[in-house]
């Protein structure tokens, strides 16, 4: 099955869930990534149980802290 995975298209088995996926690809902090789905945004809690299918489109986001401390000083 060919998933789409932050625009680079990828091959995995069918019926690799969310959290296969996280594994497979090796993603840094998986505990602070944020999935999107086709634009979705599946629950963390669902991520073991959400089945990708062939297309998707499937992104890793990262929160970043921080800003502009001192920029206005």
């Amino acid at each position: 099955m060919k998933l789409i995975i932050s625009g680079e298209i990828k091959t995995y088995e069918d019926g690799i869930t969310i959290s296969q996926l996280i594994k497979e690809e090796k993603v840094e902090t998986p505990d602070y990534v944020t999935v999107s789905v086709n634009t979705e945004f599946p629950d963390r809690e669902a991520y073991e149980t959400t089945v990708l299918n062939e297309g998707d489109q499937v992104e890793f986001l990262y929160f970043m802290g921080g800003g502009a401390y001192g920029a206005f000083q």
